[in-house]
């Protein structure tokens, strides 16, 4: 069974960064997509970015709100994923939580199967 980890989170005034990692194991699909989904209080979870692995290529996404300031990113051995948080507002305070779908990236919380317990982020004005 994949298992996933958040961690990295934290409280941070506005204009700061923050760097979110998920520790991944048992992930031996060869075709597979991670993605970042934060959810706030009364919010349904969003993607802000995933990044595709494949046999042959790989490319990643970001949703327009987060473009230039986040960047999603993994290691060589595929087992941990990054999020590079820059220039946050308090507008990105939720609890992100990395996921993982067989295939290629979706823009939906639905098409994705493995999920980690998350990670807060809280920005402060």
């Amino acid at each position: 069974q994949v298992q996933l980890v958040e961690s990295g989170g934290g409280s941070v005034q506005a204009g700061g960064s923050l760097r979110l990692l998920c520790a991944a194991s048992r992930v031996t699909y060869s075709t597979h997509c991670f993605g970042w989904f934060p959810q706030g209080p009364g919010k349904g979870r969003e993607r802000v970015a995933c990044i595709y692995s494949g046999s042959v290529s790989s490319s990643s996404y970001y949703a327009d709100f987060v473009k230039g300031r986040f960047t999603i990113s993994q290691d060589s051995a595929k087992t941990t994923l990054y999020l590079q948080m820059t220039s946050l507002t308090p507008e990105d305070t939720a609890m992100y939580y990395c996921a993982l779908r067989i295939g290629l990236c979706s823009q939906s919380y639905s098409d994705y199967t493995y999920w980690g317990q998350g990670t807060q982020v809280t920005v402060s004005s």
